[in-house]
């Protein structure tokens, strides 16, 4: 199994992330969140997208939902 990848928010593009989850690699991204920076967890099993936040767990069924969810959040950088 690959290390997960570590970035900033804002360091790689959706895409670059995406291509890291299909590839197995579980990416972790600083991001600013709650008033103080967290690491959220970018994962995908295969089947279903997770993102796991320091409140929640969100699951996306599809690709389209992960970039939304990556672009809206500001952990991948704008193309």
């Amino acid at each position: 199994m690959s290390p997960p990848l570590r970035i900033e928010s804002g360091e790689l593009t959706a895409e670059e992330i995406i291509a890291a989850l299909q590839e197995g690699r579980r990416v972790i991204v600083e991001a600013e969140l709650l008033g103080g920076v967290h690491e959220v967890s970018l994962r995908h099993d295969g089947e279903t997208y997770y993102c796991d936040t320091p409140t929640t767990l969100h699951k996306h069924p599809d690709e389209e939902g992960m970039r939304t969810c990556i672009e809206r959040m500001g952990y991948g950088r704008s193309e």
